[in-house]
C-alpha cells in the first residue's frame, strides 16, 4: 500500500494516538484502521461508508459508545 496516503481520525479522539480509528481515500476506496495496528487496513466503498455515515448521523449505532 501507498505510503503517501493521508490518513484522517476523528477530533474526538483526542491526542492519545491509540485510541481512535483513521480512515482515508485510496484508488477510489475508503479505507479504514485503528492507529494502534496500522498494518490492519479494510477497505469499503464510498456508497456503503456513506451509508454507514448516514447510520452514525441518526444515531443507529450510539448504544456501542457506552
Amino acid at each position: 500500500m501507498s505510503t503517501d496516503i493521508n490518513w484522517q481520525k476523528s477530533s474526538f479522539s483526542g491526542n492519545e494516538a491509540a485510541q481512535c480509528v483513521e480512515i482515508a481515500e485510496h484508488n477510489g476506496e475508503i479505507l479504514i484502521r485503528e492507529s494502534d495496528a496500522p498494518d490492519t487496513i479494510t477497505t469499503t466503498s464510498h456508497a456503503k461508508f456513506a451509508a454507514f455515515l448516514k447510520g452514525v448521523k441518526a444515531g443507529e449505532f450510539d448504544h456501542f459508545a457506552l
